[in-house]
């Protein structure tokens, strides 16, 4: 079967047009901009609300958003029409309810998304969770500003520049000789809930060491005959998914660590899709690439599993 996740990109970032500040803002003039406001992102019936400069200029007049930041995207592939992001807040004190019209989260949404939506999507919210939690040099504690089109934040106080960071994780499809899967639980999760092993990768370490630990450390069992399969972006605040699948020969020794993952279940087809179908098997929501190891194992699509928590 096929690796997953492997589509090329929709964007050219045009990284070096990012150094340029007035040539950023001759495209912003002409962009198309998504708009972010506190982790939503502008849609409507699951497509993105697009807006141009006139639009977050009258918004930013009317006070109904903050200035916010800007964020440059890239450029279609096949147009070079620019793309940014704009990252604000609602002015004044706003209801959940009111700040939920006409906005989503790419978890409700990204699964219904073109996929250079969904790329759009992704790159920005990245962008912006980063920007918001490091408003200050590490260097020096002085403020930071938005620079090189939001790929970097610069300090005034000492000179520094500072480049978003990407946090590695790898995620885990475990089978046995059987092509069985072995799926796990975690505790914070609804009951009925499983999905595949994943961890952070830790310092001096490789993906394959990574995998071999993780697995063993949350389900007790050694694997081998690693097969990489492929990658996603997953800014849920800042990683990246790096997808394998793996071989037990010792699947007897499948256990929850008790703690990070509380029960553990082996599946093979039928018993997956029949406890899909019944309720009492709750699956990973259909944007993330756990859902689309599952499935690439099943071979076809599987039915229900939005739930997040």
């Amino acid at each position: 079967m096929s690796a997953i996740n492997q589509h090329t990109s929709r964007i050219d970032r045009a990284g070096e047009l990012r150094v340029n500040q007035e040539t950023l803002d001759q495209l912003w003039q002409r962009a198309q901009i998504l708009q972010i406001a506190e982790g939503r992102i502008a849609a409507v019936d699951s497509k993105l609300s697009l807006i141009n400069a006139e639009q977050v200029a009258a918004n930013i007049a009317a006070h109904t958003f903050t200035e916010g930041s800007r964020y440059f995207l890239g450029l279609d592939l096949h147009t070079k029409a620019p793309f940014f992001a704009w990252d604000t807040e609602w002015v004044g004190t706003i209801a959940d309810e009111v700040k939920e019209v006409g906005f989503s989260t790419v978890r409700e949404i990204g699964s219904l998304l073109s996929e250079q939506e969904l790329e759009i999507s992704l790159h920005a919210m990245g962008l912006s969770n980063w920007h918001r939690a490091h408003p200050r040099c590490p260097r020096c504690g002085g403020a930071t500003r938005v620079d090189l089109g939001g790929a970097a934040r610069t300090c005034d106080a000492d000179g520094s520049q500072h480049h978003p960071r990407t946090d590695s994780a790898v995620i885990v499809l475990v089978k046995d000789r059987s092509d069985r899967i072995l799926l796990g639980h975690q505790p914070i999760w609804p009951e009925g809930r499983f999905s595949t092993f994943a961890g952070f990768l830790e310092p001096g370490e490789t993906f394959e060491q990574c995998v071999a630990r993780e697995v063993l450390e949350e389900s007790a069992v050694v694997v081998t005959e690693l097969n990489y399969l492929g990658s996603q972006p997953w800014p849920f605040p800042a990683s990246i998914m790096i997808a394998f699948e793996a071989v037990t020969d010792n699947p007897e020794r499948a256990q929850g660590d008790g703690q990070e993952i509380t029960e553990v279940k082996w599946f093979t087809r039928a018993q997956l899709l029949a406890a899909a179908k019944d309720g009492s098997l709750l699956l990973p929501p259909s944007i993330s690439v756990a859902r689309k190891m599952i499935e690439r194992w099943l071979g076809e699509s599987a039915p229900g599993g939005q739930t997040w928590r």
